[in-house]
């Protein structure tokens, strides 16, 4: 048997998958693509989670934007986080052109230009439906970890929670959480001290740093009404296609604790609002996360605890995870070990750096009879990848060097104008957009703060004659004198009650 016909058998039973499948591309072997090689992505373990990676230019946002595209047809909902702006083409056709002719024709596949159900999401200024949640959702624990907060700090957040729950205060965005803290720590100091326990100044002082801290990454902008539901990410159009919905984040960047706080609480509301699924023949939902390594960057260790968690115990709820990033050493290993899909792009070696984070990133794949993989990652073409999967059975597919298929849409980004006719059609826009501002606690505390403080002005007012007749009194050189005798009097009187008597050494004095 030649090296090519022991290449296409091994491939061929490698990805020979029962059910539903995306196809990827097709096989190499030296610069042959062999069409009876083809690669594909079993839909099964897709909630086993995933990582594209390779250097910027070599094709991972093509690569992710083919996957979201089959899994659209297939009826499974997309969630993309769209770091750079570039992934808004997913809703507008494709243009063929030489090149996608070229490379379709060597893969053995047609092309076809489509577009596809999408919906844009924002947490900032970007157009799209807003997506917040309350402060109360978040919980005192996962609050904590996202301020980076130390036990007693930790202990003071969930005391302002369970206040809250006892006194029917809505904590609903960060003005509210820090208005009861101060409440607390001040005004309520002994209303809180026989119910709840004491709030240390300092402690109080620190959690407030923190907060302003996520404040000046944007972050009042995610807390506050009305609450995103989850359940709106898994929606299925008319024609049966799973919805896409693009998460523009192009000025996240600049701010990796926002953008890692935010993936770490949509992540946990997920968890906990899907039920258990177990192994489905195809996932529910697919999140892609773009440039993921911002997610890791910022984080406490604390929050890339909750996320490694979380991410581990996600899959029984259908969700699948993919990472897209440089290199694989950007995610955390406990992390890394989670993903059973692997596609990687060309790694650049310039530095002996670059040379050794090349053979470590070539380590996390399966060995091959057919190639040198730390070789191979620096010759890959533009749209070539090395991949491997988790076959129906939860083994790894053989590593093969892959021409990857060209997307069905557009392979460039909407113009402004574009993206305000989607967001006008946008169901989910119009339910999330309007701005609500309900009383919470806020506005509870300042009112009742304002009552005590009227209240308190009431009592201390005197008439004005009775508080002029006794300092005149008080204050006059006969006044001084009649008050002296009053109190030489009532001493008196006091040690004859006690039986005491007076020494009668010193001479009397008229005046004592």
């Amino acid at each position: 048997m030649s090296d090519r016909e022991k290449f296409i058998d091994t491939i061929t039973k490698g990805y020979d998958f029962k059910g539903e499948y995306i196809v990827l591309g097709a096989g190499k072997l030296s610069d042959d693509v062999i069409q009876d090689a083809g690669v594909k992505v079993p839909l099964k373990t897709l909630n086993r989670h995933g990582l594209i990676a390779g250097a910027t230019g070599t094709g991972k946002t093509k690569t992710l934007q083919v996957i979201a595209e089959g899994l659209s047809q297939k009826g499974v909902s997309v969630l993309l986080m769209d770091i750079k702006g570039d992934l808004s083409g997913l809703a507008e056709p494709g243009r063929e052109n030489p090149v996608i002719e070229s490379r379709h024709a060597a893969i053995g596949k047609p092309w076809k230009a489509m577009s596809f159900p999408v919906e844009f999401l924002t947490i900032s200024g970007e157009k799209g439906a807003r997506m917040r949640a309350t402060v109360s959702e978040f919980g005192p624990i996962l609050f904590s970890r996202i301020l980076g907060l130390n036990d007693t700090q930790s202990g003071a957040v969930s005391l302002v929670f369970k206040y809250c729950d006892d006194k029917k205060l809505p904590l609903l965005d960060l003005d509210d959480f820090k208005k009861v803290l101060l409440y607390l720590t001040n005004e309520g100091k002994e209303e809180v001290k026989k119910t709840h326990g004491a709030v240390s100044t300092s402690s109080a002082s620190t959690i407030l740093r923190k907060v302003m801290e996520l404040e000046q990454q944007g972050a009042a902008k995610i807390f506050g009404e009305m609450s995103f539901d989850v359940n709106d990410l898994v929606r299925i159009d008319e024609q049966g296609s799973g919805s896409i919905s693009i998460f523009r984040l192009s000025d996240m960047p600049s701010k990796p604790k926002l953008f890692s706080t935010f993936m770490l609480c949509l992540l946990a509301e997920i968890y906990s609002t899907f039920p258990e699924e177990g192994d489905m023949d195809q996932p529910k939902l697919v999140i892609f996360v773009d440039e993921a390594h911002l997610v890791f960057k910022e984080a406490t260790s604390a929050v890339q605890g909750q996320l490694e968690t979380v991410i581990k115990l996600i899959r029984s709820k259908g969700v699948g995870i993919i990472f897209c990033t440089q290199n694989p050493i950007d995610i955390p290993a406990p992390v890394l070990s989670q993903l059973g899909l692997k596609i990687q792009h060309a790694l650049r070696a310039f530095t002996a750096s670059d040379r050794k984070a090349i053979r470590s990133a070539a380590e996390n794949y399966p060995e091959s009879d057919f190639y040198r993989t730390d070789e191979l990652i620096t010759s890959l073409g533009i749209g070539e990848a090395l991949v491997t999967v988790l076959d129906e059975k939860g083994s790894p597919a053989p590593l093969v060097h892959t021409l990857i298929c060209s997307p069905a849409s557009r392979m460039d980004i909407l113009t402004a104008a574009e993206i305000e006719i989607v967001v006008s059609r946008s169901r989910l826009a119009k339910k999330y957009n309007e701005e609500i501002n309900r009383e919470s606690a806020f506005e509870i505390l300042t009112k009742k703060i304002e009552a005590a403080e009227e209240t308190g002005r009431e009592n201390k007012k005197f008439p004005e004659e009775e508080t002029t007749v006794f300092e005149k009194v008080a204050g006059s050189t006969a006044g001084r004198q009649v008050m002296r005798t009053v109190a030489r009097e009532l001493t008196r009187g006091l040690l004859g009650v006690l039986g005491v008597k007076r020494s009668g050494t010193r001479k009397a004095n008229p005046w004592f």
